[in-house]
């Protein structure tokens, strides 16, 4: 069965190549989102937050997070999913979906798991 993977991210990330070569290593269908063209839905967004929490999405030691001043920012769930619908800069990236299955980061060992299965 060959699998295919959504990865969200931008060209100038270095996690977002990593995963990129990740897979095209293993020759693994890849749909690529570059979030410096489209931004990711809110329910995409959500997807990502169900598992992970919505904290786990935003980059605070990212370069956008601190131009828009939002480290003293109380924003609810709801409005940080809107926030990150809007900016998408704020992301923690890669952003990658496999089937229902969901990573934030690089993260290898879960993908080796998918592409093992």
């Amino acid at each position: 069965m060959a699998i295919e993977v959504q990865i969200f991210g931008t060209k100038k990330c270095q996690d977002t190549r990593k995963a990129l070569r990740f897979f095209a290593e293993r020759r693994v269908k890849v749909h690529v989102v570059d979030l410096q063209v489209k931004a990711a839905s809110p329910g995409e967004l959500r997807r990502f937050a169900q598992k992970f929490g919505v904290a786990a999405l935003v980059d605070r030691d990212g370069k956008r997070f601190a131009e828009l001043g939002l480290r003293s920012a109380a924003l609810s769930d709801d409005r940080w999913l809107d926030r990150l619908a809007e900016e998408p800069m704020l992301l923690r990236t890669p952003l990658v979906r496999y089937q229902q299955r969901v990573t934030v980061g690089a993260a290898e060992a879960t993908w080796k798991e998918w592409v093992t299965v």
